[in-house]
């Protein structure tokens, strides 16, 4: 099992970084070899679900998710979203938060448990390093691009 947190301040607005994070087909953009679709219809709400293809040809396996949590930053109160992970080789969850940061910037949490099934705990601390420079990249890059 990975279970980690990244932490990163960006020089958006809340709303904008919470925008960013949440376009979730551009994550698919951010993470080598996924594609992501939503595969209900919009707008984002609790009970969308959303679909991560990773691979390629018959080495590719998908992570079906599902937002349980949908609370878009508003008046000055933090956005939250969790997205249970519905997989069968992909399980756990992930959340992600925005809330004010110091000078005007804008603080993110990205925690996520990450379980691979059939994975033995001997590899967790591998795949939790995997996780967190991929993840890491990808929150970076998202906050980066509008």
């Amino acid at each position: 099992m990975a279970d980690f947190l990244l932490q990163r301040t960006a020089p958006l607005p809340v709303d904008e970084a919470w925008r960013r994070l949440t376009q979730w087909p551009r994550h698919g953009d951010a993470v080598p070899l996924t594609r992501v679709a939503v595969v209900t219809g919009p707008p984002t709400r609790v009970g969308t679900r959303i679909v991560a293809r990773t691979g390629i040809g018959p080495f590719a396996f998908d992570d079906p998710m599902e937002v349980t949590v949908w609370c878009p930053p508003a008046d000055g109160e933090p956005g939250l979203v969790h997205l249970a992970k519905r997989g069968r080789v992909v399980l756990g969850w992930a959340e992600l938060e925005v809330r004010p940061g110091p000078g005007g910037r804008t603080r993110v949490l990205w925690r996520e448990d990450l379980r691979i099934r059939g994975l033995p705990p001997l590899f967790d601390p591998l795949l939790t390093r995997a996780a967190r420079a991929v993840f890491g990249r990808a929150v970076n890059s998202l906050l980066r691009r509008a």
